[in-house]
This record gives C-alpha cells, sequence and structure tokens, in this order.
C-alpha cells in the first residue's frame, strides 16, 4: 500500500511511503521525503520507479493541487487516487496503532518528531482535529500515517488449494 503528500516544490517536502500488512501488524516498508526546492515531474519520475520495484500500481493522496498529481503519476502508468480519509482521520486512526504496537515503524528521527509534534484541537463545533504545530511540519507523519492505514485495512486474499 502507498501514500504521498505531494508538493508544488517550494515550500513543503513531498513524501512517499509504503507499508504492507504481516500477521494483524502493518509494517512500514519504505519512506521518502524529497525537501525543496526540487521539480515535481522529477520527483514522480523517482518516486514512480520505487512504486513500480514493490510491485504497487496505485498511490493514494490528498486532494492537494486538483489534477496536477494524478496527472504526473498518470503518465508514468501509476493510479493516483485521492484518498477517502483527511489527514486527521489518517492521524486518529495510526496514533492508537502505534501505542498499541500493531505497527511497525522505521527508525527515522524526523518522522518521529512529527509524529510527536502532533496535536489535536477540539473545535467549538466539537469537531475535532490532529495537525502539526503552527510553525511545524507533518508531511513525512502524513505520507507514512496513510500508508499504514491503508495497510491495516489491507484484507490479503487467502490462498486456494486446489485438490488434483
Amino acid at each position: 500500500m502507498a501514500f504521498t503528500d505531494p508538493s508544488g516544490g517550494s515550500q513543503d517536502d513531498w513524501t512517499l511511503a509504503i507499508a504492507h500488512q504481516d500477521s494483524g501488524v502493518a509494517v512500514l516498508d519504505l519512506m521518502r521525503e524529497v525537501r525543496p526546492p526540487f521539480s515535481p515531474e522529477n520527483v514522480v519520475q523517482d518516486y514512480v520507479l520505487i512504486l513500480k520495484s514493490y510491485g504497487v500500481t496505485e498511490v493514494h493522496g490528498d486532494h492537494y493541487a486538483g489534477e496536477f498529481p494524478r496527472e504526473l503519476f498518470r503518465k508514468k502508468g501509476i493510479t493516483y487516487r485521492v484518498s477517502e480519509h483527511t489527514k486527521s482521520d489518517l492521524y486518529r486512526e495510526v496514533l492508537p496503532a502505534i501505542n498499541a504496537a500493531t505497527v511497525q515503524l522505521l527508525e527515522h528521527k524526523r518522522l518521529h518528531s512529527q509524529l510527536c509534534g502532533l496535536e489535536r484541537h477540539v473545535a467549538r463545533t466539537g469537531q475535532d482535529t490532529i495537525d502539526h504545530a503552527p510553525g511545524g511540519r507533518d508531511d513525512t507523519a502524513n505520507a507514512v500515517a496513510g500508508a499504514l492505514v491503508r495497510a491495516a485495512q489491507h484484507r490479503p486474499i487467502a490462498s486456494v488449494r486446489f485438490a488434483l
């Protein structure tokens, strides 16, 4: 399962994470981040090579920039699907899983810093959001949360044996 947090190349990092499920544990296999400035087309080219090396043909991500990231991936043979989950939804699902040790992270200082820096805010309406602190970043945490949540929800196809 792959998830990306796109960027236009001048402000935020463009991140990619790939995860799989193993015996009920969502395992983070890979995490990449490209820091600005960069060419979005070059980043997509690099990420497509990574995705294809893992046998991944679709990547999920947010609504960032409308058709822009979808078109770049589509030109390289990868389907970009807009996530049905908001960033807050992904964090709301992955943070308890991290605490319960039902996900396996990679050792990465920036990832751990971003996850620990997330803040929960409840609006007067009762709606809660989870996001980075003002001036903080969460690009890596967002891609990792998306990949892990997708992997945790993935139901592997049971192997079938045929008698001859």
